[in-house]
């Protein structure tokens, strides 16, 4: 199934449908909707970075309490990274709408990191404002808390995805339930939470024990969340995103692929190639050539046509993409040497698997 490209369900059950089905629902709900959670009269959304559908089934002793929870899996967007899917699932739009196109992605010439929100020059809060890369006010603009890190209060991609969201911030999984569970007793309808601790074992460990204990935590949370929230809370539970194992399998571009390109953004499970003036075309080519038996290769032009970020792709977004994609296959990533980090990952996303395209979508009510 790692060879088999997954495109997102933009038209159905997809990550950027979830929020405009819970706080505006219609008479009839989507059948990719958990039953309990249609016209809920007070929800909780709660985000798992990293917590793939395939992964999830894969270990139901390790988490019970999800397993045993209405609903099944559904798409993220592409690519599959935490910057895009994130705002999707806050603005409720795709890709091509509100422009966070990936976790590195070319702002007026520049390789903006949007999870720092940073560039080769440093800070770029300042110099690429958050508000103006992304202009949609999150959750359809009725302000409801977003709980996530507080360490994250002031950052760009805070500005960028969660822009007139009450923001509530906390420091550890106890923390986390308090605010959550104390927004809900004082009556606010809608919650939305986010946790990254599983992501971040996945990037540093891989899928194997580490993962499996910090699953068994998130399970922990879940069964605490839906203990102490008030009767009649529907806990609904998705993701970002799901992770595939790539170790030191890291594929160095060909020199003939790179003596066409000038810069590369994206990450490594999903590279863009920027080409050098005039040479979009060969780029294509020796890519196309050299690697289409590791990885999805598109044109721009072709990615946009093929739907990968949504029927509807602005100036402002397309813009913003490279001229070659790498969506990789299997488990390789491709290396850019100048997209480095504190150590060296083990698991990845962003490509167009089933490991990582398929998210769950559950749902729990409180007792």
């Amino acid at each position: 199934m790692s060879d088999v490209l997954h495109l997102p369900a933009y038209d159905g059950a997809c990550v950027t449908n979830v929020m405009p089905a819970l706080l505006e629902p219609s008479e009839r709900a989507p059948a990719w909707l958990p039953d309990v959670a249609h016209g809920a009269e007070r929800t909780v959304l709660l985000v798992i970075d990293g917590l793939g559908w395939n992964q999830l089934t894969a270990r139901p002793s390790r988490a019970p309490v999800l397993s045993a929870m209405a609903g099944g899996p559904i798409t993220t967007v592409a690519p599959s990274t935490t910057a895009t899917a994130l705002t999707s699932i806050t603005t409720g739009l795709t890709p091509g709408e509100h422009g966070v196109v990936g976790y590195r992605m070319s702002v007026h010439g520049e390789v903006l990191n949007v999870l720092r929100w940073n560039t080769a020059a440093g800070d770029a809060r300042q110099t690429i404002p958050p508000a103006k890369v992304q202009t949609h006010l999150a959750f359809a603009g009725q302000r409801p808390p977003a709980v996530t890190r507080a360490e994250f209060a002031t950052s760009g991609f805070t500005g960028a995805h969660l822009d007139g969201a009450r923001f509530a911030g906390y420091r550890t999984l106890g923390t986390l339930v308090a605010e959550i569970v104390g927004l809900a007793r004082s009556g606010e309808p809608f919650i939305y939470a986010y946790y990254e601790g599983l992501d971040k074992v996945s990037h540093e460990y891989g899928l194997d024990d580490h993962y499996d204990e910090e699953l068994a935590w998130i399970d922990h949370l879940i069964a605490t969340l839906l203990e102490r929230l008030p009767a009649g809370t529907v806990l609904v539970v998705t993701a970002d995103h799901g992770q595939v194992e790539t170790g030191d399998n890291i594929v160095t571009l060909p020199a003939d692929v790179l003596t066409h390109t000038s810069y590369q953004s994206g990450e490594g499970r999903f590279r863009w190639l920027h080409a050098r003036s005039g040479r979009a075309g060969a780029l294509l080519a020796a890519a196309t050539d050299l690697l289409g038996d590791r990885a999805w290769v598109r044109s721009r032009a072709d990615a946009v046509a093929e739907g990968w970020y949504g029927p509807v792709v602005t100036d402002t977004a397309a813009d913003r993409l490279g001229d070659v994609v790498l969506a990789a296959k299997g488990t390789v990533a491709f290396e850019d040497p100048a997209d480095t980090g504190p150590y060296v990952l083990v698991g990845r996303h962003g490509s167009l698997t089933e490991d990582e395209m398929l998210v769950p979508l559950l749902a729990g009510v409180a007792r």
